[in-house]
Parts: structure tokens; C-alpha cells; sequence
């Protein structure tokens, strides 16, 4: 069933419990809420669905390199891509993802 889920042993890219990549989701498998680390990367995954994957990817570098630019650091860009700001905000919605419409993504673009 795509996306295939795959369980790693140690956390990704650092301190990431989860990471959405083409048609898989990798998570962490000491994660506490993994229904909820899930639910987040689905919502990624859906969004890079949307987009072709390769021009989520393109947009979501922008919108951190933006970020950066302004002078923002690491955590502070990341929390400010319009695809992370959609995600942590419906993550513990275990229902959004099916009710959720395309582009949903671009309200959260200030």
C-alpha cells in the first residue's frame, strides 16, 4: 500500500522522528506517538503528491532558503515552510488527511 511505511532504528537527519520521501515514509521506532508521527507524514506525503514530489521538494527549499536569508535560524525556517505549518497544525486530526483538500498548503503562505 503506498505510502510504504518503513521503520528504521535510529532517528533521521538528527533529532526528526519522521521523514516523507516519494512514495515512502520513514519513522523512527522509538517515537511515542507514532500515530501521530504518521498522520504528519501523510499529510507531507499528500502534499508532494500534489506537486509532482520534485516541485514540493523545489518549494519547500525555497521557502527555507527564504527563511534563512531573512535571517531566521534552522528551527525557526523550518517552522515556517507553509508544508510543516499545515502539517503541525493537523497533525493529531486523524481525519484530515481524508478530508483534506488539495493545495491546502497555500493558506499557510504569509
Amino acid at each position: 500500500m503506498i505510502p510504504i511505511r518503513i521503520e528504521t532504528t535510529h532517528k533521521l537527519f538528527g533529532d526528526y522522528h519522521g521523514f516523507a520521501f516519494f512514495i515512502f515514509i520513514f519513522y523512527w521506532r522509538g517515537v511515542k506517538d507514532k500515530q501521530t508521527i504518521l498522520n504528519h507524514e501523510m499529510i507531507h506525503f499528500w502534499q508532494q503528491a500534489e506537486l509532482l514530489f520534485i516541485f514540493h521538494w523545489l518549494l519547500y527549499s525555497a521557502f527555507y532558503l527564504i527563511g534563512r536569508l531573512n535571517g531566521k535560524k534552522h528551527d525557526e525556517a523550518y517552522l515556517n515552510i507553509p508544508f510543516e505549518k499545515e502539517a503541525y497544525a493537523f497533525e493529531k486530526n486523524y481525519h484530515y488527511v481524508s478530508q483534506r483538500k488539495a493545495f491546502a498548503w497555500v493558506r499557510f503562505i504569509r
